[in-house]
């Protein structure tokens, strides 16, 4: 995995996650999913209280990377392949494409520049991984329906008044407005933060591939686990295994 596919810094118990391929305009392949798990466990770790998820470069993501797509590309999505435990801001500008419109829907906000494009054109490709559908049950299902089966731009101040995004600002002050909302959550009460995210995952309907990527990494976590191969180990040595829940 590269090292710089992803930043992660710390400023006033925020952890800044930035998307750092700008050659590339961001394109997620293997290093950035990779990266991106990585992160979003350091997070949940970690002592800081918020975590802004956002970009180098002119465009947030255009997407799964075509020329080399990762090898399992929901496991690197936030509260799908890492269930986070506190709240998640998406700062966005330029291109929101496919899979970067996933991870602002999986964000608690999103604050986005005034250029800011999302498009998700899977329909006019002819594959999808089907991750957006719980998209209607987080904006009005007309206008999630139009981003999806038509693939139209949707800009960002529609954005806005449908609901995807809860600010939009000039785009040399995107970092700011999102360190702005990221100190206001970080000085709240961080275990009514988690509890009122966690009450919320069970109100908001999830999509099929959500409950399918959630489940299949479940099973991988204890298949890979500790006790996964103490299990192994126990039976070909005939003896009691020793679990450790690890």
């Amino acid at each position: 995995m590269s090292e710089s596919a992803i930043k992660y810094d710390t400023v006033e118990r925020v952890a800044i996650i930035t998307l750092n391929r700008p050659g590339q305009r961001n394109a997620i392949n293997n290093d950035i999913a990779l990266g991106l798990r990585a992160a979003w466990e350091r997070f949940n770790a970690s002592d800081e209280r918020v975590a802004i998820l956002t970009h180098a470069g002119e465009h947030f993501s255009v997407g799964v990377d075509v020329n080399g797509p990762p090898e399992d590309f929901p496991a690197c999505v936030p509260n799908v392949g890492v269930r986070l435990e506190k709240p998640l801001i998406a700062a966005v500008s330029g291109w929101i494409v496919g899979g970067g419109v996933v991870m602002v829907q999986m964000a608690d906000l999103c604050v986005a520049a005034d250029n800011a494009k999302f498009m998700f054109p899977e329909a006019k490709v002819g594959f999808t991984g089907a991750l957006i559908a719980g998209l209607a049950a987080r904006i009005p299902h007309k206008v999630a329906m139009e981003l999806m089966l038509l693939g139209d731009e949707l800009g960002a101040e529609r954005a806005y008044q449908v609901g995807l995004v809860n600010k939009v600002v000039p785009q040399a002050q995107l970092r700011e407005a999102a360190m702005h909302c990221a100190r206001r959550l970080a000085g709240n009460a961080p275990l009514v933060l988690s509890l009122l995210r966690e009450f919320v995952s069970e109100v908001i309907p999830q999509g099929p591939s959500e409950h399918v990527a959630r489940g299949r990494l479940a099973i991988q976590r204890v298949r890979q686990s500790e006790d996964a191969k103490e299990g192994v180990a126990s039976f070909k040595e005939k003896r009691k295994p020793r679990f450790k829940g690890e």
